[in-house]
């Protein structure tokens, strides 16, 4: 994750938009200002977490027998809809896992899903509704830095804990709400190891020049910027910095200057598959085949971005994230059969919205046993008591700001279509980076 939805497609019409041989409408996370403008223990354990619960207040008491009702607002129309949808199946397997060891507390889960239409209006609206009118027990967040933030503050304002997977920006943290949660990786480190990667790379096969390009998302933007110092340093010569509006939805003339600057390497700051998939047509269709290219998202989305952009396209491609569908830990195994089960594909075709909503509940289930209840003051002050828990991302703990201070960042490469670790170097899990990329098609 990843991540404000960027339609349009470079050179061609809106109707046939995103077709490289590309289809595919994948919205990559935490997107946030486009959106904006639009709108104005891996045991049983985590799982059987039994707790008496609140009946629609912060704290409270639940009937024997009653469900425990968990709020969700996701965007199931709009922009962030792809992802929305993928949300929705995270958190769907969760429960359904829970509600198969008995529930929490022997209360079964029922998750009380209402759709934003990816708006952060409609957002608050939403959570206010799920709080005091549905008086659900608990609350999940949405999709997104854009929809999170305003979730969290409305959820503040009753006393509930949200916690959530996909808004990672700097901006959503620094926001100081002490009930706002992310289980997932924080944005600002996630291109480190790439960028380690390539300035330990011989100077004789390291790349001499590297074009940077992202939109002023909160998502993107401090992911590009933070590894320039480190690349300029190492003696690659930034020959193309662009950050365009979040607005922009025809790519055309911003990816043609990426393209004639003929930059080694190309970072591309993009929350989403159409983003990605755009950029790639644009560089096909002039020629332009850069030695290495990495997006912030959109290229972690599976199998939707496989068919976006087609295999041979894919080829080489790489994205930083926390998770794959390959990793060893139990956690995730588990998870990954059981998505394969109900909708069929294969480990690498899995998006990683679905294990950042997953691992929304796993924290929530630890946190509701350990404390005894579903008191939201009680989860908070837990959430907040420096407690490592366990998820099927991996280990979880949090800072006073609501970060997830344990996840380690990894780079990913397509190659064919295997999604595989390609960084940190040392790692015994990481693969040979496929490097120069393969030309367009190849």
């Amino acid at each position: 994750m990843t991540s404000s939805l960027r339609g349009g497609a470079v050179g061609v019409s809106p109707m046939v938009a995103h077709r490289f041989p590309l289809g595919g409408f994948m919205k990559r996370r935490r997107g946030f200002l486009r959106v904006l403008s639009l709108s104005s223990v891996a045991t049983a354990s985590v799982l059987t977490a039994v707790v008496s619960s609140n009946a629609g207040a912060s704290s409270g008491g639940l009937a024997k027998g009653a469900p425990v009702k968990i709020g969700i607002s996701l965007s199931l129309s709009g922009d962030f809809s792809a992802d929305g949808q993928a949300f929705k199946q995270g958190y769907e397997l969760w429960a359904t896992d829970v509600n198969k060891a008995g529930g929490l507390l022997g209360h079964k889960v029922q998750l009380d899903i209402v759709s934003d239409a990816s708006s952060p209006t409609q957002v608050v609206t939403n959570y206010q509704k799920l709080i005091s009118v549905n008086h659900d027990n608990l609350t999940f967040g949405p999709f997104s830095s854009l929809l999170s933030l305003p979730a969290a503050k409305t959820a503040a304002r009753y006393g509930y804990a949200l916690i959530e997977g996909a808004g990672g920006a700097p901006s959503v943290f620094q926001a100081g709400l002490n009930n706002l949660f992310d289980v997932s990786l924080p944005v600002s480190g996630d291109l480190l190891p790439f960028a380690k990667w390539v300035t330990s790379l011989p100077k004789a096969q390291r790349p001499k020049t590297v074009a940077y390009v992202t939109s002023n998302d909160p998502f993107t933007e401090p992911q590009v910027t933070s590894i320039q110092s480190m690349l300029t340093k190492a003696g690659i010569k930034m020959v193309y910095n662009k950050v365009f509006p979040a607005e922009v939805t025809d790519y055309t003339s911003i990816a043609d200057s990426v393209a004639a600057a003929k930059a080694d390497v190309v970072v591309l700051g993009s929350v989403d598959v159409p983003t990605v998939s755009s950029f790639m047509q644009a560089f096909e269709q002039s020629g332009y085949n850069p030695k290495a290219m990495i997006a912030t998202g959109g290229p972690d989305q599976g199998t939707t971005f496989l068919k976006a952009v087609g295999a041979k396209n894919a080829n080489g491609v790489m994205v930083p994230n926390a998770w794959y569908g390959a990793s060893a830990n139990p956690l995730s195994k588990k998870m990954v059969a059981e998505y394969i089960a109900k909708y069929g594909g294969t480990p690498a075709g899995i998006p990683s919205d679905v294990v950042e909503a997953y691992s929304v509940g796993e924290v929530m289930a630890q946190a509701v046993k350990a404390t005894g209840g579903f008191n939201n003051a009680a989860i908070i002050k837990y959430l907040h008591s420096n407690v490592t828990m366990t998820s099927a991302q991996g280990p979880v703990k949090f800072n006073n700001l609501g970060e997830n201070v344990n996840p380690t960042a990894f780079t990913f490469q397509w190659q064919g279509t295997k999604f595989v670790q390609v960084n940190p170097i040392g790692d015994p899990n990481t693969v040979k980076i496929l490097y120069p990329k393969p030309v367009w098609g190849k």
